[in-house]
């Protein structure tokens, strides 16, 4: 039905993805200690406050069991 195809208009779109640059980009820099450090150590926070969140969290989560204690208002108990 569509046999014949139209040339793309903008055909650098088409090859973009074969360009390559003659222009190399510039080294990285290396992190001093103190930012290494900085980096380790707002890592470590993060993971220290997702587990402590995790363990004050947890007791939360536990279901407790209706049937094993029967409750009463401490009004019943002053009586």
């Amino acid at each position: 039905m569509f046999g014949r195809r139209e040339p793309v208009p903008f055909a650098f779109v088409a090859e973009a993805d074969r360009f390559r640059s003659n222009v190399t980009p510039p080294p990285r820099e290396r992190l001093s200690v103190g930012q290494m450090a900085g980096r380790w150590l707002l890592g470590l926070t993060i993971v220290a406050g997702l587990v402590g969140s995790l363990v004050v969290g947890t007791p939360a989560l536990t279901v407790d069991h209706p049937g094993s204690q029967p409750q009463q208002s401490q009004a019943s108990q002053k009586n």
